[in-house]
């Protein structure tokens, strides 16, 4: 009989400890080096199992980080109110947000047409990266009337909740007017963000929020990571 490759037992043995609870969504893996001793072989062997998971899609690498069980995809509603950290409580996980930028420029003609100011008119733009669980789950970019919310910056670096900095500035109430849905690949700075490959599919939406007097608040653009979403249409 021909002998299977001690890797395909030890892949074997880590699906059996992830199917049994005893690795959860999110986790950590133990280091190459930690698995070698526990299956008593060499880090190679251990390797080469992990990329077969890897490859089925069981687990994910994060560079500098370790080796994960892949999370299942989040529940996201799109409708006329979308709230990240709401969304993210209602599926059972914790939102975070990291922030890469916010800083006031000129709008360009999209965002101008979105906002409905004049060409050039200035802008905050807050950038960064939602996560869930602590793993990356989109990365983000709203846009917002500098000119009509003056201290918006200031809110949103002591609170990353934009629900709340726009309620401290005037505006109780939004919801969403419009969001459109695109399939596009992630580039490099994008997927580093991510951490996916350079190439991995990425879901991005436009959106246009409304105040309860139909005024534009918030122009955004939002690159979902597309293994670890769903995105769901409701017609609230």
């Amino acid at each position: 009989m021909t002998r299977k490759p001690i890797w395909t037992s030890i892949a074997a043995t880590l699906q059996t400890d992830i199917t049994d609870g005893h690795y959860r969504p999110g986790d950590r893996l133990p280091t190459e080096g930690e698995l070698a001793t526990r299956f008593g072989v060499n880090r190679h062997t251990v390797r080469h199992a992990v990329k077969s998971l890897v490859a089925a899609g069981t687990l994910r690498t994060r560079q500098g980080a370790g080796v994960f069980v892949t999370a299942t995809p989040t529940e996201y509603p799109l409708g006329r109110r979308v709230r990240f950290h709401q969304n993210l409580a209602a599926s059972g996980r914790t939102a975070s947000r990291r922030l890469t930028r916010l800083d006031i420029r000129a709008c360009d003609a999209e965002e101008a047409a979105a906002l409905r100011l004049p060409p050039g008119a200035p802008v905050h733009v807050m950038e960064g990266v939602s996560l869930a669980d602590g793993q990356p789950l989109a990365v983000f970019r709203s846009v917002f009337d500098a000119t009509r919310f003056p201290t918006l910056a200031d809110h949103l670096r002591a609170d990353t909740s934009v629900t709340r900095a726009l309620a401290a500035c005037g505006v109780a109430d939004y919801t969403r007017a419009e969001t459109r849905l695109t399939a596009k690949i992630a580039p490099a700075t994008m997927a580093l963000a991510l951490e996916v490959p350079q190439g991995a599919p990425v879901l991005r939406t436009v959106a246009i929020n409304l105040d309860a007097d139909g005024h534009p608040v918030e122009y955004g653009t939002t690159w979902f990571a597309g293994d670890r979403v769903t995105l769901t249409v409701n017609a609230d």
